[in-house]
Parts: C-alpha cells; sequence; structure tokens
C-alpha cells in the first residue's frame, strides 16, 4: 500500500461501495464464491424488490439485514439505541447496572453471577480423613486404666495406713504396684523401645502433657514399690542383715505410702489432659470433663480393690471412694454425651457408646451394693468387680471415642464452620449500627 492512499481513506471508500452493491461481493447470498454457481436466495413476498424487508418508515432495507436484527459487521442495526429498538419492535437495552432479569440476588444485595456449587461433602483428598486418627492400640486404653487403678489403689492404701485398717493398706500398695508396673509395661510396649522412655527423661517440660507425665510415673513407681516391699517385712527375720530390714521397712513403707498417694491425683488425671491436648475433636473438646471422668473412675476403681480384698470392717473408706467416684464419672460420662454437640455422638454410638453405657450401669450397680452390701463380703466383692469392669469400660470408651472422631470428617469440618459462623456473627454485631467511635 503506498503512503499516500492513507488507511481511513480506503476503508471508508470500501464501506460506501458496500453500502452501495451489499455484501454478495463478499461470497454472500446471490453472490459468487468462487468455488462454484450463483445460487440467488428464495423471493419472500413479504419482501420487496430485490429481496428487501420494508423498512421501519416504509424504505426498503438492503439485503442481507433481517427483520429486528441487531448490529451486524457492516451495519450497527436499527437497535444499537432505544430509539432504534423501538422503531424495529424489540425491548429496548437495558441499563448497565441493572441485573438481568431471573438471575437470582447475591446475599448482600450485589448482582453478580449465581454460583452453582453442589454442596460441601465430608471427603478428603484421595478419600483420606481430614486428621490422622491416632496410632495407639489397645495397650494405650489398657494403660490409662491401670494408671489411673494405681493411682487409686495408692490412695486407698494411705487411707487405710491413716486409719489403722492394714488389710485395706496392704491390699492398696500391693496392687498399686501391680498397676504401675502393667502401666509401665503398656507405654514401653506402644514406644517399641524401653530406651525411648529414658530418652524422654532429658527434658522437663511443664508444657508438655507427655513429658509431665513421664516425670509423674517416674516419681509415682518407685515409691510406690517401696511401699509394697515394706508389706514383705513381717515376713523377714528378726536378726542379722533382713532383721535390720525388718525394722527399716515399715517406717520407709509409710513415708513412701504418702508420697505416692500426695502423686496418686496427678497420676489419676494427667492421662485425659494429654488427651484432651490433642487435635481429636471428641478428645479436644471434651477437655473440662476427661481430667474429671478419669479421677473419678480413678477412685472407683480403688474403691473396688477395697471391697475385694478387705473384709467389710475394714472397707468403709473404700464404700466412701465408691461413692465419690461414681457422682465424678456419671457427671463427666453425662457432660461429654451431652455438652459436646455434635462431638458428643461418638460418645454415644458404636463400641465406644456401648461400653460407656455399660460403665455406668457396672458403676450404679457397685456403687448400690457397697451401700447395701456393708456386712456381705459376697456383695462387697461383687460391687468391687462391678466397679473395677466400670472402670475399665469407661477408658475404653473414652479411648474409642476419641479414634472414631478423628476417622469421620465431619466431626472436624462441622465444628469449624459453626465456630467460624459465630466469630463472623461476633463481628457484624460489633460492626453494626452504632458501634462507631461516636456512637453513629
Amino acid at each position: 500500500m503506498s503512503p499516500d492512499r492513507p488507511v481511513g481513506d480506503l476503508f471508508r471508500r470500501f464501506r460506501d461501495r458496500l453500502a452501495v452493491e451489499g455484501p454478495h461481493r463478499l461470497g454472500g447470498p446471490g453472490g459468487h464464491t468462487g468455488h462454484g454457481a450463483k445460487v440467488t436466495p428464495a423471493l419472500d413476498p413479504a419482501r420487496g424488490a430485490g429481496g428487501a424487508w420494508p423498512g421501519a418508515n416504509g424504505g426498503p432495507v438492503p439485503a442481507g439485514r433481517e427483520r429486528g436484527s441487531r448490529a451486524t459487521a457492516f451495519d450497527p442495526g436499527p437497535a444499537r439505541t432505544d430509539a432504534g429498538a423501538r422503531e424495529a419492535g424489540l425491548a429496548p437495552n437495558p441499563p448497565r447496572d441493572v441485573e438481568p432479569a431471573g438471575r437470582p440476588r447475591r446475599r448482600g444485595g450485589r448482582g453478580g453471577e449465581q454460583l452453582n456449587v453442589p454442596p460441601a461433602t465430608f471427603t478428603s483428598y484421595y478419600g483420606r480423613p481430614i486428621l490422622k486418627a491416632p496410632v495407639w492400640k489397645w495397650d494405650i486404653a489398657a494403660y490409662l486404666f491401670t494408671g489411673g487403678l494405681a493411682a487409686g489403689s495408692s490412695l486407698l492404701a494411705a487411707g487405710g495406713q491413716l486409719t489403722g485398717r492394714p488389710a485395706l493398706r496392704r491390699a492398696g500398695r500391693v496392687t498399686s504396684l501391680a498397676a504401675v508396673s502393667a502401666s509401665a509395661y503398656f507405654l514401653v510396649n506402644d514406644l517399641g523401645k524401653p530406651s525411648r522412655f529414658h530418652h524422654m527423661l532429658r527434658v522437663a517440660k511443664l508444657t508438655s502433657p507427655m513429658s509431665v507425665g513421664t516425670w509423674i510415673l517416674t516419681t509415682f513407681g518407685p515409691a510406690a514399690g517401696v511401699a509394697a516391699v515394706a508389706e514383705a517385712a513381717p515376713w523377714l527375720p528378726e536378726r542379722g542383715l533382713l532383721g535390720l530390714g525388718r525394722r527399716l521397712l515399715p517406717p520407709a513403707g509409710n513415708a513412701a505410702g504418702l508420697v505416692a498417694a500426695v502423686t496418686a491425683p496427678a497420676l489419676a488425671t494427667y492421662t485425659g489432659v494429654l488427651l484432651a491436648d490433642t487435635a481429636v475433636p471428641s478428645w479436644h473438646e471434651a477437655y473440662p470433663e476427661l481430667p474429671v471422668i478419669f479421677a473419678g473412675s480413678a477412685l472407683a476403681s480403688g474403691a473396688g480393690v477395697g471391697l475385694l480384698a478387705a473384709p467389710p470392717a475394714q472397707a468403709g473408706p473404700a464404700r466412701r471412694f465408691a461413692v465419690a467416684g461414681a457422682a465424678l464419672e456419671l457427671w463427666g460420662s453425662h457432660r461429654v454425651e451431652n455438652r459436646l454437640g455434635l462431638l458428643s455422638e461418638p460418645y454415644a454410638t458404636g463400641t465406644a457408646g456401648r461400653l460407656l453405657r455399660a460403665g455406668r450401669a457396672l458403676t450404679a450397680a457397685g456403687v448400690a451394693g457397697a451401700l447395701v452390701g456393708r456386712r456381705s463380703r459376697v456383695l462387697s466383692a461383687l460391687s468391687g468387680g462391678a466397679l473395677l469392669a466400670a472402670s475399665v469400660c469407661t477408658r475404653f470408651g473414652i479411648f474409642h471415642g476419641g479414634v472414631t472422631s478423628a476417622k469421620d470428617p465431619k466431626y472436624t469440618v462441622v465444628p469449624q464452620r459453626e465456630r467460624a459462623q459465630r466469630r463472623a456473627d461476633q463481628q457484624t454485631h460489633v460492626s453494626g449500627p452504632g458501634a462507631g467511635p461516636n456512637g453513629g
């Protein structure tokens, strides 16, 4: 193209030529396409001469323009303006700031595209749960039970020691040593290597329930062991080196028994704090109740030992322990099954629900038998067995309830959405009318 022929002039001449000759020059209907014979469109009676529609003012409309059409590539069309749309018999163009009819409005009154997102389903990538379920097996649930049994038995032994009930003291001390030994075995079995327990003693971190629990168990175990070994003092000879041990063991056992009793409440409840400190939904949300449940379960299991091993005349502290422990355990179990909303569901259904219901029934039966059978050794023993079984059911039920809540994504997603909605509602309330710095 030569520089003396500007592009604007060429385009203007091309447009004028199209307006005169029509679009058939480009191979439209009735024109030569270059690939075949000329095609002539059929005439419509409603059209004027040359196949054109009558215009809005009676004049012909050039061929290639359909009645009521909008803008084309060669003509702006009759409906480019509202006046042109009325002349062509079309609806006027809607304003740009008006939302098209039939489209729902977004929340908040602003226009926009309709959201077609399907309802959320409680799944995660590749079908995996949102949280990784605890890898703990039954040995950790057994560890929870034996730790509580050791704590409750040491408290029972201290009560027998302070009130002059040797049978109750002896049963509590021996059971406490056996239970804490089993508890250490279950813990080391879960850790996989005994050296890992030793490595945990290299630091003391007060903000870590696991670290604190390791030191509690390390303090409680030797004290309970010395107190239990002291019960063998009457079997030692009166003379020689063993005779010296016979004279020194009872006072040492009494001191160690009191040390174990002082440490027992922490041993009984730290496992509840440990579970609540995890991200498992039903454990984490029940942080106020779990230590209470475990404390009550520990007292009830210790009472069961006293009712089983001591004669009814010496089982008074055991009966009082049974009443106090049952009250705490039943209150805490009721709370976790009713206070947590959706997160209470794992404690009320499935294996956990069956275990917790059995635990409540056995606890009630054990307390009733302990109060009624004050003079019956058989009824006291049955009551003690029921309390021990109730403690087992409660600990295993709490354990299974938490594991179930970690495996189902809804127990993680729904509470998070509820908390987010509550925060949004609070922010809306704070930033609403009258919340400005001047009250306006």
